[in-house]
């Protein structure tokens, strides 16, 4: 298994030699070469096999240079019901992954059970015991950049914080997250953890990452990682829970089904794209947005039109407050037919001009590719939230509640449609009050969070002044 740049930059490389490099010198991001392909006859015998065992089958597709008694040691030792234990009462935590019904076809994949209550502990779990991993094998050390909208921080933090050879720097949008989300990430006062908060929105501080791994001399003389959506071990590891929500929900290995992605940096749901160019039977996959809608507005009309901070809306789902979506081109490398010089020239004109506009056969493609979009508002996820509890006693966060509203509205009769959990709603405190009347559950070990000494600094969004921390503490 090889993969290359979308960009089209930089020589073909291996799983474990681009898994610590995050972006390709080129600016571009890695992707195979090809998808590895997954038959009915192996989706019929993954049937019955728990989380961990069909995580390992499912990495070692991607990384075939490394031993598969490796990767099965990597999944057992991540996915257990004892890291993953952290989610509502009355879930089955053995399942990792529960898929729950809220009616006959629309249903909730679980995904927040993991030790900082979002999704995103899925795939950085696996990356903090890879990432060991590897820099053991290499006596190598890594300095993880990252950007954050909520949970992508805490998770990375919780991960890593610990690891040998490993520190973490983390930007956050100042001012943007909830108090449960800071509070997650402040307080961890782990040597290896520095937290910065970037005055700006978290496109602010996702470039400053951009710009920072761009800069190869200073990139490789630091040893500068990432941890972010466009690392691609991440990608992977995400594709492992759509296999796991079809086999829950499809009753024959015929059976189609329809994912609805809550989505801000595009990583979750271009890890949906991916299973479905494997093979898995995926009738459609559904962008859900919120009030800023740049992707929505993109598969409505195939115009891509990415805003600035100031025209980057703070909603009541703020890890989908995001204009500039990373991982939005990697879905645009395969509709252009894999063409990197078609990339670069849409990425220049995006650059230039701020948009740019897929028409004739690609807008086409896009059309057919089942991928499509629905956006809310703040007063319907507030709605959504209530009708989910008070019609089926299951509480939702406001970014779930999004992907609910989207699923509702692109709903395909006879097609049993599963949402994507985000978080958990004990992250979104303020906005549950606002639609229930009551504070959400808190699970064990998380009272008071807000309250514990937190460690962070305040910054401008400034590329040379990260720089300069980074220097100073390493």
């Amino acid at each position: 298994m090889q993969y290359v740049s979308t960009r089209g930059g930089v020589p073909a490389a291996t799983y474990t030699e681009i898994i610590l490099q995050g972006l390709a010198k080129d600016g571009g991001l890695f992707v195979p070469v090809q998808y590895p392909q997954v038959s009915k006859e192996t989706l019929k015998s993954w049937r019955g096999l728990n989380y961990a065992q069909l995580a390992t089958a499912v990495t070692a597709l991607f990384a075939k240079d490394m031993n598969r008694s490796t990767i099965a040691h990597l999944c057992e030792s991540t996915y257990t019901s004892e890291t993953y234990d952290h989610g509502r009462e009355g879930t089955d935590f053995s399942k990792i992954v529960p898929l729950v019904w809220l009616d006959k076809e629309v249903g909730i994949l679980e995904l927040s059970n993991g030790p900082t209550l979002a999704f995103k502990d899925m795939a950085m779990q696996y990356l903090g015991a890879l990432f060991e991993c590897v820099l053991s094998k290499r006596q190598e050390k890594l300095n993880i950049l990252g950007a954050t909208s909520g949970d992508t921080g805490s998770a990375a933090e919780y991960a890593m914080r610990g690891r040998e050879g490993i520190k973490v720097f983390m930007l956050s949008p100042k001012g943007r997250m909830s108090d449960f989300q800071r509070a997650q990430m402040y307080s961890l006062l782990d040597g290896n953890i520095f937290n910065i908060a970037v005055e700006g929105s978290f496109d602010d501080a996702q470039d400053i990452v951009k710009a920072v791994s761009a800069d190869l001399e200073f990139k490789t003389k630091y040893s500068i990682g990432t941890v972010n959506s466009i690392n691609w071990a991440r990608i992977a590891a995400q594709v492992v829970y759509y296999f796991s929500g079809w086999l829950q929900a499809a009753e024959n290995e015929d059976e189609e089904v329809a994912f609805s992605v809550p989505s801000g940096n595009f990583g979750d749901v271009l890890a949906g794209w991916i299973a479905k160019q494997m093979g898995l039977p995926i009738r459609q996959l559904i962008v859900a947005t919120n009030e800023n809608d740049v992707l929505y507005e993109f598969f409505k009309i195939g115009r891509y039109k990415v805003r600035d901070s100031a025209h980057t809306y703070v909603t009541s789902s703020p890890s989908m407050d995001i204009s500039k979506a990373s991982n939005f081109e990697r879905y645009v490398y395969d509709i252009c037919g894999k063409d990197p010089e078609r990339v670069c020239e849409l990425w220049n004109e995006l650059k230039t001009k701020g948009e740019f506009l897929l028409d004739g056969p690609e807008w086409e493609r896009v059309k057919a590719s089942g991928v499509c979009s629905a956006r809310s508002t703040h007063e319907e996820r507030i709605e959504r939230i209530r009708k989910s509890w008070y019609e089926h006693q299951f509480l939702v966060d406001p970014h779930t509640a999004d992907g609910l509203n989207a699923a509702y509205k692109m709903k395909i009769d006879g097609v049993k449609t599963i949402c994507l959990e985000t978080a958990l709603p004990a992250k979104f405190g303020k906005t549950i009050v606002e639609a229930v009347g009551f504070e959400p559950p808190v699970p064990n070990g998380y009272e008071g969070i807000s309250e514990k000494p937190q460690k962070v600094v305040d910054m401008p969004a400034n590329v040379q002044l990260v720089k300069e921390f980074i220097e100073q503490n390493t």
